[in-house]
């Protein structure tokens, strides 16, 4: 397993995180301990959480495995969120000084320990001022129950501002993000990307195998069928099967994906993976998984070197698509005149 650092701080993370959504409610919890084992035992240490997760139940389920296991705690860095609403007032949503204050003693109290290693925001909050939810987390830091912050489902605007916020008042600065970020979803390269880059910001992937399309299992126009990643019911989201399947950029990946795999006699989520393990500024990429043999299949990512032909060909069929402007091929020559021309 491959180690990086935490963005711009000094913790080490493994290049794989688990992903912990499952645990409560498609895994049990006998099965979420198996999994966290075997996470442990090739070497991954970053485990992730949030408060939702089966409406607290992953949290806890993490810290009777913390609390059963010998050492567990001081191998692993731990991360959990906090944002959205864990109860019915007014009060229990948002990224509020109130609610923060609130979901940080309560993910500690179920996670069982005195710590988080990295607290997130899981989305932005356009209600509370940014000043308030950063003052509140450089405070965490300081008062010891966080070693470090980060953020979830922010724009490329929304963490320079935090970044620069941050720096202008003397706080503590974050150091990752968690995108949604794969290779039939690569919009966040245009902003958020270039902008994590800037602030030296470590980026977290989550959905890297594009809610399971990427792992190989569909067919074009044929209706899924089995089980999925989070349960039996493999047309939840019809409507964004049917998107997908009408579109041809998505056929154009996956077959350079299964080209890629076939070459390597690998699975295609381990090429998804190892590609997505490899891009500018992701630090860990965040494995989702419901049974033991997902997880296994997903870890074997870490021994797949991808060709640079390998890569060549998954970013060809990948790009995103860009439209005349601000981001398309012609765009800077647009720009250049428009400047020329005063305009």
């Amino acid at each position: 397993m491959e180690y990086r650092t935490l963005g711009s701080s000094g913790a080490v993370v493994s290049a794989y995180a688990l992903g912990t959504m499952t645990f409560g409610a498609e895994a049990s919890e006998e099965t979420s301990h198996l999994i966290l084992d075997d996470y442990l035992d090739a070497g991954g240490n970053l485990l992730d959480t949030a408060d939702v997760y089966s409406q607290g139940a992953s949290e806890e389920i993490i810290g009777r495995w913390l609390g059963s296991r010998s050492g567990a705690r001081d191998r692993v860095v731990l991360a959990t969120k906090g944002r959205f609403p864990m109860g019915q007032g007014p009060n229990d949503l948002g990224t509020s000084r109130r609610h923060l204050g609130k979901a940080l003693d309560d993910s500690l109290r179920r996670l069982g320990v005195e710590q988080i290693d990295l607290y997130q925001m899981h989305a932005w909050d356009p209600i509370t001022p940014l000043e308030e939810t950063l003052r509140f987390l450089h405070d965490s830091v300081c008062n010891g129950k966080i070693a470090y912050y980060g953020f979830s489902n922010f724009l490329g605007w929304q963490l320079t501002k935090a970044v620069h916020l941050a720096k202008a008042h003397g706080w503590n600065l974050p150091v990752t993000l968690q995108p949604q970020y794969n290779l039939l979803v690569r919009d966040i390269e245009l902003e958020i990307v270039p902008a994590a880059l800037d602030a030296g910001i470590g980026l977290l992937p989550w959905s890297p195998l594009g809610g399971g399309w990427l792992s190989g299992k569909y067919r074009r126009d044929v209706d899924p069928t089995g089980a999925t990643r989070l349960g039996e019911n493999p047309k939840r989201g019809m409507e964004a099967w049917e998107a997908r399947n009408a579109d041809e950029h998505t056929w154009r990946v996956l077959d350079a994906v299964e080209a890629t795999a076939s070459l390597h006699s690998v699975s295609q989520s381990q090429v998804a993976l190892a590609w997505l393990a490899g891009r500018p500024a992701v630090t860990s990429v965040i494995l989702g998984a419901r049974t033991r043999d997902q997880l296994a299949d997903n870890l074997a990512a870490a021994d797949l070197e991808l060709t640079t032909e390998d890569i060549e060909r998954l970013n060809g069929a990948s790009n995103p698509r860009l439209g005349v402007y601000p981001y398309g091929p012609n765009a800077q020559e647009q720009r250049s005149r428009k400047i020329a021309g005063g305009r």
